[in-house]
């Protein structure tokens, strides 16, 4: 079959987009993250936003823009998955706040504004960057039908974590029964609004974690995702109050896994990880 050559659409300059692992301390563990620095005082169109998104199959790639004159955040954010935005997510933000300090666009403490309101990101001397987010408001809800068959497990607790998140947190029996889960994805993405986050005391805390939790979020196109920040913000306040304990350490028990060092101070959450960069390339397709 004869096939006619199409030249290239020209573009009038590329832009850099990286990806980069985060709640990770070596490249291809933790969850990666698309990264992508504007650098226009305004976002372009949502369509735009989310045909990258897709083109980047990541379970979110994050926007961000600089602020002129703003007196609460020097940077906007925004996070999207392939299929839709999100209103909260850590580990794009934990991602954004790493390439920001490594490519030297920003330093010290950094303001970002977002949909959840001004969240923060700043370093610490190890190396590893602690996220300052609002605390999941947590309330019981009902078992939905259908939710132990598809889940695969039957819960002892379940919880809705709020709007920012849009989860139902569920405890199941022990952390074995937390990393034997097979989920039915297709009847979970019908049985919440974002995801269900599934969690567990840690069955031996001497393996250096608490609990540990994995994220299912086929509703906004993530069967499961790596590591999860923003679940952490209503995984922190119910094992803080189920251990005594203000500072914790989760292990999200996905196949790449990664641990998220939490504290719960009053109605906000820090949370603490590191990030790498595993590429650095460029975005031809620019608006």
């Amino acid at each position: 079959m004869c096939r006619v050559a199409r030249r290239a659409v020209p573009y009038a300059h590329a832009m850099r987009i990286r990806i980069v692992d985060a709640f990770a301390d070596r490249p291809f563990a933790g969850n990666p993250a698309g990264v992508l620095l504007l650098d226009s005082d305004a976002f372009p169109t949502d369509d735009w936003l989310q045909q990258v998104a897709g083109e980047v199959n990541l379970s979110e790639t994050a926007f961000a823009h600089p602020l002129t004159g703003a007196p609460d955040a020097g940077w906007a954010l925004r996070w999207f998955t392939p299929t839709t935005e999100v209103g909260l997510c850590g580990h794009a933000t934990l991602a954004t706040a790493h390439v920001l300090r490594t490519t030297g666009a920003a330093a010290g403490l950094i303001a970002f504004r977002t949909r959840a309101g001004v969240l923060t990101a700043d370093a610490n001397g190890d190396g590893t960057i602690t996220l300052d987010f609002p605390a999941a408001p947590l309330t019981p809800a009902e078992l939905p039908d259908g939710l132990a068959e598809a889940l695969g497990a039957a819960p002892l607790t379940v919880l809705d974590t709020g709007p920012d998140c849009g989860d139902l947190l569920v405890e199941v029996a022990d952390e074995a029964a937390v990393r034997a889960l097979a989920p039915d994805f297709a009847a979970l993405a019908r049985l919440s609004r974002r995801g269900v986050i599934a969690t567990a005391a840690a069955a031996d805390p001497a393996a250096g974690y608490d609990f540990v939790s994995r994220g299912f979020f086929p509703a906004v196109g993530i069967d499961e995702d790596p590591v999860t920040g923003s679940a952490h913000t209503a995984l922190a306040p119910f094992w803080s109050a189920r251990l005594g304990r203000e500072q914790l350490t989760g292990w999200q028990a996905s196949a790449r896994g990664g641990l998220v060092r939490t504290r719960l101070d009053g109605d906000r959450v820090r949370l603490t990880g590191s990030a790498v960069t595993v590429i650095d390339g460029e975005l031809h397709a620019v608006p």
